[in-house]
């Protein structure tokens, strides 16, 4: 057995919820500047069209884009939005991933043989229930994100400074905008995501092929990133492009859609793919490995307390 034994008794919905926050705040140090570089490469050439965008392209690839924003940025450029993005992780993946569980043994009805439809049923709604507690959150890491640090294109000098001005110029529903693809996004990743990492972790326990433990954990995981980056990548594009745009620039989610199609093509919806792979890949292996990890340390620390001397 590699890293912590599991406990014989299940983890509690607390520990559940507490340990998803803070795996997905620890996965999100650590890949924070990928996620940068995604929003970076995904907004390029949204107000040219795709010869004109290719031309005079500011970034080209995953460690392009981190080498140009170091060097025309600085290194803390890597790292813009943070903080709302550790506040988006402590309320949305606490929601997303810490309830997954519990809603699927509600649809379920308590039953420990769940079906891919129940799976789905419960990744989707979890997933939307995240957004509609954590969407402001996620509307000021983007902006952060795309922002870029020096010269005139700074926003926002601070994340409080960030909610306010949004809700001062925009209004209250500036801080929601983009909910709609946000919660087709986060449906669809959370169905990807989750339902991918219990399906292949069952099949491996099932199968024999490993024990569960760390490498069991790692290769759900890894196998979980590539899909949900996949299937989720066109809906991912047009949420960061809508939720950082101006004012007026998109009617809707949709009319963002239709006019990236018009304007950069098909590809448009892939823009980002390598570093949204490598952001993905890497945050669900940390993610995951420690949520699993975190759960059964918390819960040994549960029994050994309540264990009598």
């Amino acid at each position: 057995m590699v890293g912590f034994k599991a406990t014989d008794v299940p983890p509690t919905a607390t520990v559940k919820f507490l340990g998803a926050g803070t795996a997905a705040c620890i996965a999100d140090l650590i890949t924070f500047p990928l996620d940068t570089a995604k929003v970076r490469l995904q907004i390029q050439g949204e107000r040219q069209g795709p010869a004109r965008a290719a031309a005079s392209a500011q970034y080209r690839g995953v460690l392009g884009t981190i080498l140009t924003m170091v060097r025309t940025e600085g290194p803390r450029s890597l790292y813009n939005g943070l903080v709302a993005g550790l506040q988006r992780q402590m309320s949305f993946a606490s929601v997303r991933i810490g309830l997954y569980d519990s809603v699927k043994q509600f649809y379920t009805k308590g039953s420990e043989h769940a079906g891919i439809g129940s799976r789905l049923l419960a990744g989707s709604t979890t997933g939307a229930l995240a957004v509609a507690v954590a969407q402001p959150t996620d509307v000021v890491k983007v902006r952060f994100q795309a922002q870029a640090r020096a010269g005139s294109g700074q926003r926002y000098q601070s994340t409080v400074d960030a909610y306010k001005t949004i809700a001062r110029e925009e209004g209250f529903r500036g801080l929601w905008k983009g909910t709609s693809p946000n919660v087709a996004r986060n449906a669809i990743v959370n169905c990807a995501e989750l339902v991918t990492y219990d399906l292949i972790k069952d099949a491996l326990l099932k199968a024999n092929l490993m024990t569960d433990d760390l490498p069991c954990h790692f290769t759900s995981a890894f196998g979980a990133g590539f899909c949900t980056t996949v299937i989720a990548s066109p809906v991912d594009v047009v949420k960061t492009r809508y939720m950082n745009s101006a004012p007026g620039q998109y009617s809707s989610a949709g009319h963002c859609a239709l006019t990236m199609l018009h304007k950069e093509g098909p590809r448009a919806f892939y823009k980002g793919f390598m570093p949204s792979f490598l952001r993905l890949g890497s945050w669900n292996v940390v993610m995951f490995v420690t949520y699993e990890q975190l759960k059964r340390a918390l819960m040994a620390a549960c029994t050994s307390r309540e264990a009598p001397f």
